[in-house]
């Protein structure tokens, strides 16, 4: 569009100075009809300068006689040239532009190739440090769980060495207690606990703490699933919130021996082993569990 545009402007151009310069020959030399013709001539031979083509028609006008024909050519020769500097001018301008738009081109395919890079980097670093924090998580949690293993062992060690001497254990291997004695709160109807808690997962063994008989098997109420056993000394030991039992009523059992599971039956929040030491086989004579085992040489 801006060739043809440029194109329409040289012609015209063109068409004036040819014009007068016909003019002023014709008056010169006194040529009416052949300045006619050689106007014509010019004027035609600068529309085909400027569109770049010189067909049959423009030859009668190159081939125009008489004293006008040098000058005609003249003017047709720069006519030609002028057209032909405007069109590679033209295509020059042209072809600037292609190489910007290119230009501007490949620098956006160039940022867009380094955003995603950034973006992947980003990534890939984000990534690995979740995983870094995963795995130290995963340590600390190991580190953890070796510490609490190695307390288990240790308390059961030591429950070991005192069953050997007195017969005596704590009635679930290597738990720490919870819920202490005489300890006041709205779940137990006296408004005091009535034991110690040891939480555990349910199915954890749970163990006679010393030799005896066991009196009492079975459902318990409040209790849940319970075992009431008389030892040697004239004493009871209660076992309470149970999953399982192992024996029976009547039955001796050994420091030590297993007797049931942990669980969360009768009025339990979560699987733990209620545990009483009492005067009697029935509530209401309990005492403090921790003294009664301590005597024993158990520490809970």
């Amino acid at each position: 569009m801006a060739f043809t545009r440029a194109t329409a402007q040289l012609a015209e151009k063109l068409t004036e100075k040819l014009t007068g310069l016909t003019e002023s020959l014709t008056e010169k030399h006194h040529l009416s009809s052949r300045s006619v013709r050689t106007r014509a001539g010019l004027v035609g031979a600068a529309a085909v300068a400027v569109t770049g083509v010189v067909g049959a028609a423009a030859t009668p006008a190159i081939a125009a006689p008489g004293e006008g024909s040098g000058t005609y050519a003249l003017g047709f020769v720069q006519a030609m040239a002028v057209g032909d500097t405007i069109a590679d001018d033209v295509r020059a301008q042209a072809q600037a532009q292609q190489r910007v738009a290119d230009a501007a081109a490949e620098k956006a395919a160039a940022e867009k190739a380094a955003e995603e890079k950034a973006a992947k980097e980003k990534a890939a670093k984000e990534k690995a440090a979740k995983a870094a924090e995963a795995a130290k998580e995963r340590e600390a949690a190991a580190k953890r769980e070796a510490a609490a293993k190695k307390r288990a062992n240790e308390r059961a060690d030591r429950s070991a060495e005192r069953r050997s001497a007195t017969g005596y254990v704590d009635p679930v291997a290597g738990v720490d207690t919870t819920t202490t004695y005489k300890q006041a709160g709205a779940s137990w109807s006296s408004g005091k606990h009535s034991g110690i808690d040891f939480p555990a997962n349910t199915g954890t063994p749970v163990r006679s703490v010393g030799p005896g008989t066991v009196v009492t098997v079975g459902w318990g109420g409040a209790y849940g699933n319970q075992i009431v056993i008389r030892h040697d000394d004239g004493k009871y030991t209660q076992y309470a919130h149970l999953s399982a039992t192992k024996v029976s009523a009547g039955q001796k059992v050994g420091g030590g021996q297993q007797i049931g599971a942990v669980g969360s039956t009768g009025n339990s929040t979560g699987p733990h082993l209620h545990f009483e030491a009492r005067n009697g086989a029935h509530y209401g004579s309990d005492f403090n569990p921790i003294t009664y085992l301590a005597g024993k040489g158990v520490d809970v």
